[in-house]
């Protein structure tokens, strides 16, 4: 990874407004905010270490003093009217500022690690999109080594299918592409019942 390489991160603030309502219904506001802090903390953690140039994607408003530290990651705002547009837009900026390899995270994925993102950089030298499913069929992460504006059009994003949907656009580009293991993330007291599971300390949660 070099500072051509440019890691984004899609985050959402600490309010209920810009919590996930499945989450909400499931577990109460209180701990939706709860666990909602938490995975930001685990997202800086493991990003902060990475070796390229970072930036934190705001979905409404930017805030210079929250855990985001201003030294280590730029800050700007998502626009677009869906999840498609907005990365869109983010790929578009990524790319005319002269980035090589651009990847899109969020902040919902507590079993990704700092060396998945190394090796989906990594894979993008000889693939054109890398790919990280996510286990509810979307993915946690997209990442392009040149712009494919057709994987972020006419997408369900809620649809169990959206993943497939994007590795049939693939196949139809000839696109070469790379899949990262299949993670959880955390949409539903289910998902935290998983991480109960397989994760160590999961009472920290609450």
């Amino acid at each position: 990874m070099t500072s051509n390489d440019r890691l984004i991160i899609f985050a959402r603030k600490a309010e209920k407004s810009q919590l996930k309502k499945k989450l909400v219904d499931d577990i109460g506001t209180e701990q939706a905010l709860v666990v909602h802090h938490k995975l930001q903390l685990y997202t800086k953690e493991i990003t902060r270490v990475l070796n390229c140039e970072k930036a934190v994607y705001y979905a409404d408003q930017i805030d210079h003093n929250d855990l985001w530290d201003n030294m280590i990651y730029d800050k700007g705002l998502q626009q677009g009217d869906d999840r498609g547009s907005r990365m869109y837009d983010a790929f578009t900026r990524a790319f005319a500022d002269g980035k090589q390899r651009v990847i899109i995270i969020g902040t919902d994925c507590i079993d990704l690690e700092s060396h998945m993102i190394k090796e989906a950089f990594a894979v993008l030298e000889s693939n054109d999109v890398v790919l990280g499913p996510a286990r509810d069929g979307g993915y946690y992460l997209l990442g392009m080594k040149k712009f494919l504006p057709t994987l972020l059009t006419d997408k369900n994003w809620d649809s169990e299918d959206l993943l497939m949907d994007t590795i049939l656009d693939l196949k139809q580009l000839n696109a070469k592409y790379y899949l990262l293991k299949t993670l959880n993330d955390i949409n539903s007291a289910d998902d935290l019942d998983r991480l109960a599971k397989f994760q160590e300390r999961s009472e920290d949660w609450f």
